[in-house]
């Protein structure tokens, strides 16, 4: 049965919790253990999938189709190990479960309340697989003290309550916060957080204290005593360079250590940090630099397209190159040459997106790259916009166009090279879609199997006839167009086994350019740079030897 690890937040948001449960759980692995990380989350939304990306960042997609917080993508990245629709909730899933529960009678008529049902809803989720791993890592979203997230904070008392000693610990993140003018950090922002998660019956077995400056070691002392913690068990969490020392600097600060002598695991098992300190090195000895362009919707928050960015700096580490990529807002190029913009990079990446706004711009993105033979990547929305590139002005489709942004055919004439996805197959059954099915959870998500075209540039690049990737969309190219579209060079290298969804294009005459309609992203790991993301800078690192 697993020994759980709750991490939890004080102070402020942000601080940090994601990549701290990431990096324990790396370094649980490294010493030998099998690790699982959850997310739980105290929004009432059912999960991220209808919230903008300018409020929630990204939306993570796991293999069996769930949309999740993008923590998970942290998880999975410092661990390899693939998220589950098991590993997130929100209080809007437990909410709705329990109603569901209350209207089909399963209560026997009882009053419904918080405690017992919402908390003994929340039990039920954390034990699902408990018995397939040695640790179970369990984030709580938002920070001690916010009125959403006590019901969690509650269940995890109980939950602990009723294991045996031993079985679950507590990790609180705080913050140190740097008083310049008196030249002090700060410990009774730490103290206060701490007093508010002891005032509802949860003791911290580890603190990890974040700080722009070292903690010295008469404010860990005072941390400890105040916190009433071990002084081993207050661990700095500096700022970083990259996220990726995270583990490494984390075991130099003793974590793992103390979350094992906070379990009373002696003696510990040795680490085995050579994967790590292999990443580290290719970050710090990079044998050059490439600059990558992000052309897309939401570039004014980075954490829209977290994974992209990880991803490139994946494909960076497989080269042995820095990959300094720069978010360019689509919409420029709706009113501008993007020419002057883009001429200077060395690749162009188009990822995925939702909506009108900026379309064109990455429709004139994707002109210059297949015209001045720049290295291009489009992603889902990214692959859309070329092939309606392709279609306008090579295949002389002039009104070419998606369904996404053009509902009402009589109002404007146009040739849907995209169209809404109505149905398609999902393991052994046919799904169907309306345009006026419910937003959340109804679009083609989750892994599916692509097979790729003999002597393909893919084909080449994945050096498999057959793969699997994760989607996330509700409309589609169009294979009406195929001949056409192909007969001007854009070949249809990538479908879905039943040949009627296309998957990737590319173009022959190209030093690069490829379009995907799933997300490749989702599943790149420093440690297993994603193929795709890994020759895309290969591309850009050639196209900078020619520059």
């Amino acid at each position: 049965m697993a020994r759980y690890v709750f991490i939890t937040g004080g102070v402020v948001s942000s601080l940090g919790k994601g990549l701290a449960s990431a990096a324990l759980g790396a370094l649980l692995q490294a010493r030998g253990y099998s690790v699982r990380l959850r997310k739980l989350d105290p929004y009432l939304n059912v999960d991220p999938g209808t919230m903008s990306p300018f409020e929630h960042g990204e939306v993570f997609v796991t293999d069996d189709g769930a949309e999740t917080d993008l923590d998970l993508g942290h998880y999975e990245r410092f661990t390899g190990v693939s998220a589950r629709k098991t590993d997130s909730v929100s209080s809007g899933r437990i909410y709705s479960n329990v109603l569901e529960k209350e209207r089909r009678g399963d209560y026997l008529g009882k009053t419904i309340q918080v405690i017992p049902h919402v908390t003994n809803e929340i039990k039920d989720f954390l034990r699902v697989g408990e018995d397939e791993v040695d640790f179970m890592l369990c984030e709580i979203g938002g920070t001690v003290g916010d009125i959403e997230g006590l019901p969690f904070f509650e269940a995890i008392r109980q939950f602990a309550q009723e294991r045996q000693r031993g079985q679950c610990i507590f990790m609180h993140l705080t913050l140190l916060p740097y008083i310049a003018a008196s030249g002090e950090l700060k410990t009774k922002p730490t103290q206060h957080s701490v007093k508010e998660l002891r005032s509802i019956g949860i003791a911290p077995d580890v603190l990890v204290c974040r700080s722009e400056k070292p903690i010295p070691q008469k404010e860990r002392e005072k941390i400890a005593l105040f916190c009433n913690v071990r002084p081993d068990a207050v661990i700095a969490a500096p700022d970083l360079k990259t996220i990726y020392e995270a583990p490494l600097a984390y075991h130099r600060e003793g974590l793992d250590q103390a979350v094992l002598d906070a379990f009373q695991i002696a003696p510990a098992p040795r680490p085995d940090l050579s994967r790590w300190e292999d990443v580290m090195d290719r970050l710090e000895n990079a044998e050059g630099e490439v600059r990558i362009a992000v052309v897309g919707k939401y570039t004014q928050l980075e954490d829209a397209y977290k994974s992209i960015a990880e991803a490139l700096t994946h494909g960076g580490m497989a080269n042995r190159v820095r990959v300094k990529a720069e978010w360019v807002d689509s919409e420029i190029f709706e009113r501008e040459d993007p020419g002057p913009w883009l001429e200077d990079f060395h690749a162009i990446c188009v990822p995925g997106g939702f909506g009108e706004r900026g379309t064109e711009g990455m429709i004139n993105a994707a002109r210059f790259a297949r015209e001045r033979k720049i290295p291009y990547l489009g992603i889902c929305l990214g692959m859309q916009m070329a092939v309606i590139e392709s279609a306008r002005n090579l295949a002389r489709l002039n009104d070419a166009g998606s369904e996404e942004f053009d509902h009402e055919a009589g109002e404007k004439r146009f040739t849907p090279v995209v169209y809404h996805l109505k149905e398609w197959v999902q393991g052994n059954h046919r799904v169907e879609r309306k345009l006026g099915d419910d937003k959340g959870g109804t679009m083609r998500l989750g892994a599916y199997t692509a097979v790729l075209k003999q002597g393909s540039r893919v084909a080449g690049i994945y050096g498999s006839p057959e793969i699997e990737e994760r989607h996330r969309h509700r409309y589609e190219v169009d294979i009406r167009y195929r001949d056409q579209l192909e007969g001007h060079g854009l070949v249809f290298s990538g479908m879905s086994p039943d040949g009627r969804l296309p998957e990737i294009v590319e173009y022959e005459n190209h030093p690069w350019f490829i379009g995907v309609q799933f997300h490749p992203e989702l599943k790149s790991k420093p440690f297993a740079p994603h193929p795709l993301f890994a020759d895309f800078v290969r591309a850009a690192k050639e196209a900078e030897r020619l520059v």
